[in-house]
């Protein structure tokens, strides 16, 4: 048998090779293979192949005959016959740009918010070297996670890893009450922060005005943004200008930055003030975790290294910082008791472009995050609907050429190619897409400002970027391929013969593929149907959950501490002589957003490193219990009648738990976070005095840690519990008290209510918008129903007619047109019922108190969706069977 070269090769060489060279050429290396062969047949083939490329040179290539792959005057004529099909079956035609342009409209507005998402923290310079220092802790069996950490951390770390190019340390202040010292007036500005000098030249940031190497060197400099400086100073200078801070501190403007953007960490801080202004910059204290402390590493540096170094950091600096006050401790005994308790201190960094979308709400956060999670849920979201566009898209124009199946018969009897029909058939899809494509594009812009208020963010279409039409161009091209293919070549295969006598529409039209899609659209709207329904369930149940506290009709004011301190008992005084007010109560601390602070304290006894307990510590004043209606489960709350109660202390169950008793046997039991100092005989102590029952101060996605409350000073919020019908008149009387005690600061109030709305807004804003998208896709899964239903009732209108003179009733007749779709929605529910109860249910694991999903929860879905499709299908089969038979009948 005689050896045959490698056939690839040999038609690579066939392919490029010009005619005046290829028999020579091919002659030769087909006698040196067949030499070869005899005594090697792979090392033949291979030297075959490479012999073959070693031609593969510009003398030996054939010239490239550059022609019209697709002549203008063709491309004119498919398009013109595609405009004429538009205009000829204007019905389908406008179904399908309906469907298709509010998919993809949709669409787009969810790439523009995930784009959005994936820019956070992206403008910093050198954003990829940023890292944020984190410390996970566990304590007592509760974890916490903090996005602050240790004040001698940046310290320590300059000096002993050597691969950081910079460290910049801060320090969250929050609200502060600001005025020009000229003015009298006070504002309130809610986000400033406190920043070291090397804050600036770290995260790339420029000034507008001042000097950016000596800004935040002295102790009681600002610096404003753009806005805010415009909003005390106008259009002057405000650098060198003195402002007071609540009323108090003085401090000196040296510099003006540009408004933070919207999708940084810095978003809505106004005020940076100099952190050599704080006296607790300067602490070498390791257990005050208040300072928001970043690093740039240097180019290359190995990363995993850093963070091997971070998971040293407490037996290297914590330890023996604590083994200076805290007899018998040493780094292998805490090493041991770890081991024996589980409980761990872990420092470690988050990236700074993964904070917002890869790292959990920390304690200290600049701001919420999002999660990943939701990104993922939104782009899901919005493949689904471009594929229930797309498969629309697809059935409809499956329709529209199936009308047209006597004149693809001709086409053929006159010669036309399968490739030229095609061809047609793509561009048509091409036309209706770019109609779609730009449709979707005015739809997006016109509701864009109400999708905008929907999510909070301020999208713009990239009108200017040349990415953006690039993207336009490649969609349209994928799209039109992607759903106009099988109804091309679906119709291309048709036989001339049966074509003209209208029979393929019998045999061929691909009812199976249209009901295979139709399975699908249903299955991803009724998935959309019960994942909004388990959101609203769940906010529901988070809105009506009993927390513990009356949260309904509690007034809180706010920057209560622009009131004189003398004047404070005078403005409670005067609130509690209010008719409809029932208590009063001051404290910087709320169940909702507000202030919060941990401590750690030691038993009585037993005085060491692995007795400590940490967790929430709060000041509150002797009517604060009651006010806020926590019920006590042993002991009793703080009494004016008890002169002791300085010295006292209240816990919530959880604390007690971590102090290994019941709530009636750790009354009496003393604490003390004085365990720092020296003489160990004169530590002051704490007394239980009473335990009140767990209360939700945080948001329901995380379990009820430990509290303690005690009397304490310098209140910032005043809370007062009103009668339901007496709001607008006790905030009228408010109004007068505070103008007369604090006439220079606005009275800034809110109900707690609110307060507690604002902290489930991501959730709220997801539930807002799978209600919006799973609409649109019932919308678009009912709109591509109804038009095979009514291509149905069109194709099927002369069997009607024969039914109906046969005697058939007009049930008979509806049942007959619209058992195989209600089959094929029957199915859509059955497939997609369990794969959203798992879904969600995953979901619902990021809360720790949530909902079940209920069985009927499900099936209201599928009702829904049932419903939604029956009324559909009936209404096209009713318009069939009430026709007059004779209509149909009478031509054939």
């Amino acid at each position: 048998m005689q050896a045959s070269p490698p056939k690839y090769p040999l038609r690579f060489l066939r392919w490029f090779c010009r005619e005046d060279y290829l028999e020579e050429i091919e002659g030769d290396l087909v006698e040196i293979f067949e030499e070869q062969y005899d005594t090697s047949p792979s090392k033949a083939r291979w030297r075959f192949a490479f012999s073959v490329i070693h031609y593969f040179r510009r003398d030996f290539i054939r010239p490239l005959r550059i022609g019209p792959i697709y002549p203008t005057a063709m491309f004119k004529n498919d398009l013109k016959l595609a405009w004429r099909n538009q205009r000829k079956q204007p019905f389908f035609s406008l179904l399908n740009l309906i469907g298709l342009s509010v998919g993809l409209a949709g669409c787009l507005l969810i790439g523009l918010y995930i784009k959005d998402e994936f820019s956070f923290n992206t403008m910093f310079a050198d954003a990829d070297r940023i890292y944020r220092m984190d410390i996970d802790n566990r304590l007592n069996g509760e974890t916490t996670l903090y996005a602050s950490v240790s004040a001698p951390l940046a310290e320590a770390l300059a000096a002993d890893y050597p691969q950081l190019e910079m460290v910049s340390r801060c320090r969250s202040v929050g609200e502060i009450m600001l005025r020009t010292e000229a003015s009298k007036q006070n504002t309130k500005e809610e986000y400033t922060v406190a920043v070291d000098t090397s804050f600036l030249a770290l995260f790339g940031l420029e000034l507008i005005a001042g000097d950016a190497s000596t800004t935040f060197q002295e102790p009681n400099t600002l610096v404003l943004a753009e806005s805010t400086a415009k909003k005390y100073f106008g259009s002057g200078s405000p650098i060198g200008q003195m402002m007071r801070i609540d009323d108090e501190q003085l401090y000196q403007v040296t510099g003006v930055m540009a408004d933070p953007p919207r999708n940084s960490f810095l978003h809505n801080y106004s005020v940076f003030l100099s952190l050599n202004s704080f006296e607790d910059a300067q602490t070498v204290a390791w257990n005050n975790w208040n300072f928001p402390t970043f690093v740039k590493v240097q180019e290359g540096a190995d990363i995993d290294h850093f963070l091997s170094f971070l998971s040293t950091v407490k037996d290297r600096y914590i330890i023996p910082w604590a083994m200076t006050f805290i007899p018998g401790l040493t780094v292998e005994s805490s090493q041991e008791q770890e081991k024996a308790t589980g409980d761990y201190m872990r420092f470690g960094a988050t990236a700074l472009l993964d904070i917002h979308l890869h790292s959990p709400n920390r304690e200290g956060e600049f701001n919420p995050n999002s999660s990943i999670q939701r990104v993922y849920i939104l782009a899901s979201i919005g493949v689904f609907l471009l594929l229930l566009a797309c498969i629309n898209f697809t059935n409809l124009s499956t329709v529209q050429a199936i009308k047209r199946e006597q004149e693809v018969g001709i086409r053929k009897v006159l010669g036309s190619s399968r490739f030229s029909l095609v061809r047609q058939f793509l561009t048509q899809s091409a036309l209706n897409m770019g109609l779609s494509l730009l449709a979707a594009i005015l739809l997006s812009a016109s509701i864009l400002p109400l999708f905008n208020q929907f999510t909070g963010k301020s999208l713009q279409l990239p009108l200017g970027e040349p990415y953006f039409y690039f993207l336009l161009l490649t969609t349209t091209t994928a799209l039109s391929l992607l759903s106009g293919w099988y109804p091309a070549a679906f119709m291309s295969r048709f036989e001339p013969n049966r074509a003209l006598k209208g029979s393929g529409r019998e045999q061929g039209m691909g009812q199976r593929f249209s009901g295979s899609l139709l399975v699908v659209q249903f299955s991803i709207s009724v998935g959309l149907i019960v994942a909004t329904l388990v959101v609203f369930q769940q906010l529901n149940f988070i809105k009506n959950k009993d927390l513990g506290y009356h949260k309904e009709q509690l007034l809180i004011i706010e920057d209560i501490d622009a009131v004189a301190p003398e004047k404070l008992t005078i403005l409670k005084e005067r609130m509690e002589s209010i008719t409809t007010v029932e208590a009063v109560s001051l404290s910087s601390y709320l169940p909702v957003n507000s202030a919060r602070s941990g401590r750690t304290y030691m038993k009585e006894g037993k005085i060491g490193g692995d007795h400590a307990v940490i967790w929430q510590d709060w000041n509150i004043d002797h009517d604060y219990i009651n006010t806020l209606g926590l019920e006590l489960v042993a002991g009793r709350g703080f009494d004016r009648s008890f002169p002791t109660d300085s010295s006292a202390i209240v816990i919530n169950e959880s604390a007690a738990q971590i102090l290994g008793a019941s709530p009636e046997d750790v009354l009496g039991t003393r604490l003390t976070a004085d365990f720092h100092r020296e003489d160990k005989e004169n530590m002051e102590y704490l007394t239980i005095i009473g335990v009140v029952k767990n209360f939700h101060f945080e948001s329901l996605h995380s379990d009820i840690d430990a509290l303690s409350m005690k009397l304490g000073t310098n209140p910032r919020r005043l809370v007062a519990r009103i009668e339901a019908s007496g709001v607008e008149s006790t905030i009228a009387s408010t109004q007068g008290i505070w103008e007369t005690l604090a006439p220079a600061s606005p009275l800034n109030y809110h109900f707690a209510d609110e307060a507690f709305n604002k902290t489930y807004k991501p959730e709220l804003k997801l539930g807002r918008i799978f209600t919006l998208f799973a609409g649109l896709s019932i919308f678009i899964a009912s709109l591509g129903l109804f038009a095979l239903m009514a291509f149905n009732v069109e194709r099927r209108m002369k069997e009607v007619g024969i039914r109906r003179v046969l005697g058939a009733s007009t049930s008979q007749i509806i049942y007959i047109l619209s058992v195989q779709f209600i089959r094929w929605i029957a199915l859509a529910i059955l497939i997609s019922l369990p794969l959203s109860y798992y879904a969600m249910s995953q979901w619902l694991q990021d809360f720790s108190y949530r909902i079940s999903i209920s069985w009927w929860t499900l099936l209201l879905a599928a009702l829904l969706a049932l419903f939604l499709a029956a009324f559909t299908i009936t209404s096209q089969s009713i318009r069939a069977a009430m026709n007059n038979p004779v209509k149909s009948l009478r031509s054939e």
